[in-house]
Parts: structure tokens; sequence; C-alpha cells
């Protein structure tokens, strides 16, 4: 079993970086191996991982097409959906309620 290089926090090569590094870059890993690890320590804790991608080898993010954009905004919309009284509630349904606020605590809104 071949064990990945791993770094200290901020010690990290030149030419590599991490998910969010390349993506503000607009860089994506492009199916690429992991290429290192750097280790967080933490105290009492096990350790913050995070994987390193070469940047050399990363590709071009893949720009968002209208299908794209009309699908996410599909999934949007039905996360805002009540299923019990058909409404969209403006916000995202908490998915500890299952439901917008209004119907959770009905007694409450009637009070106010």
């Amino acid at each position: 079993m071949a064990s990945i290089p791993t770094y200290p926090w901020h010690l990290a090569p030149e030419g590599l970086a991490t998910l969010r590094q390349l993506r503000a870059r607009g860089l994506r890993p492009g199916g690429q191996d992991v290429a290192a690890q750097i280790e967080r320590p933490r105290r009492r804790r096990a350790p913050l991982v995070a994987y390193l991608y070469r940047i050399d080898t990363a590709k071009p993010v893949r720009p968002m097409t209208p299908a794209k954009w009309a699908a996410l905004a599909k999934a949007n919309a039905a996360r805002r959906m009540c299923p019990e009284c058909r409404r969209d509630a403006g916000y995202v349904i908490p998915p500890s309620l299952g439901m917008c606020v209004t119907c959770a605590y009905p007694d409450e809104q009637r009070a106010a």
C-alpha cells in the first residue's frame, strides 16, 4: 500500500493546491489522483487533512449550460416548497421541520 506525501500545515510545495484553491483559480482536478496531503494538528482530536492536486495538470471548470441553470433553479424551488400547504415559503425549508414554519407551529402564528 503506497502512501501519499504528507506535509505540515502551510508548508506544501509550490505547484500543489487544494480543491478550494483550484476553484478560486477557475480550475478542477480533472480526474487526476491526489498528489499529496497537508495535515493541520488539533488538540485532543484527529488532525484536519486536506488533499492536494497538481496545478499544472488541472483542467478548466466546465461552464454552466442553460440546462444546468434550469435544473439548479428547479432543485432550489423544490427546497422552498412546503409539502403540507404546497406554497413557496420564500426560504429553504429546514430539514429538521420538514415543512414551513407556519405549518410547523400553527398556534404561534395565530397568536401573533
